[in-house]
């Protein structure tokens, strides 16, 4: 057996051409989907982030309000953009975008976004809608991996799925996200992490596995059964002198053996990557719909 590939790119591009399309709806209707993004300091990493994401708000009718500031900015700088953004009428969606500078508090800069313009899913309110089941927005990258799999006809509804990580950004929203009591989700899910006792007999009994470990090669070809699904959210560069730059990029999966075994697989790059900025522009022209029903609502109860 040979893998299907599981192809992020194409995934991304049917679901940014279906936002292109609400977006021009919306407009119809005055409505104008803005996304204000903060970058602090020179991390290469972030910059091509921040500049693949105004790419795609331009390629899809979102305004796009980007403000880079010095490494150097003040956390009191930083909260007063925060609460600007909080107050513009033009913004529906907030990225700070991580990792900030390490004189600069994560945790009470990502508590002073409004809840509402959190298309990050990160705020502690909308972490808490995701994990009783209430309408909230979703963090980007797991909700791009659960899109991933619903996009390539993968059963998830009564799946065993084991997680390889349990971090805040992908492990645990996700294992959250799966096992929920609604349709697509409804899988039997264990998140594995440094501490699992023999892992490859956990993942042995998948029927999907996802790696997010963060370290290469952590699922191998006898890791999995046959015919199992394979995510790989994992990014890492790994040297290599036969690239111009020095290195390449590989997941957490052994790829190419793995490919041989799975019915599907995710590669890396191309595979969960490109479907994180696709989510957080979902997210922010849900964000935009959703203010609109909130002032047609209001609207109708003053004219009662």
């Amino acid at each position: 057996m040979t893998a299907q590939i599981i192809d992020g790119k194409q995934v991304a591009a049917d679901m940014r051409a279906e936002l292109k399309a609400e977006v021009a709806k919306l407009k119809e209707q005055g409505i104008v989907p803005g996304l204000g993004v903060i970058l602090v300091g020179e991390d290469p990493a972030s910059k091509s982030y921040v500049t693949a994401k105004e790419r795609t708000c331009e390629e899809i009718g979102i305004y796009s309000d980007d403000n880079r500031l010095p490494a150097e900015t003040s956390q009191e700088e930083l909260m007063a953009l925060v609460e600007k953004m909080n107050n513009n009428p033009k913004i529906n969606g907030i990225l700070v975008q991580l990792p900030l500078p390490k004189h600069l508090n994560e945790a009470e800069v990502l508590l002073a976004i409004d809840p509402a313009k959190d298309v990050d899913g990160f705020h502690p309110m909308n972490v808490g809608k995701m994990v009783v089941g209430e309408k909230g927005f979703l963090p980007c990258t797991p909700h791009g991996v659960i899109q991933l799999l619903i996009r390539s006809g993968v059963t998830i509804e009564g799946a065993n799925v084991v997680i390889v990580g349990r971090s805040n950004i992908v492990g645990k929203p996700l294992a959250n996200m799966l096992i929920q009591k609604q349709p697509n989700r409804n899988a039997t899910v264990t998140v594995c992490h440094t501490r699992t006792k023999d892992l490859a007999h956990q993942t042995r009994q998948a029927d999907i596995v996802i790696a997010a470990a963060g370290r290469p090669n952590t699922i191998t070809a006898d890791m999995i059964k046959e015919g199992a699904v394979v995510i790989d959210v994992g990014v890492n560069r790994v040297e290599d002198a036969t690239k111009k730059r020095g290195y390449r990029l590989v997941g957490d999966v052994d790829f190419e053996a793995v490919k041989e075994k799975a019915s599907f697989i995710t590669p890396v790059p191309g595979g969960v990557g490109p479907m994180t900025i696709t989510m957080l522009l979902y997210n922010t022209v849900e964000s935009a719909k959703r203010k609109q029903k909130t002032e047609d609502r209001r609207q109708r109860e003053n004219s009662d």
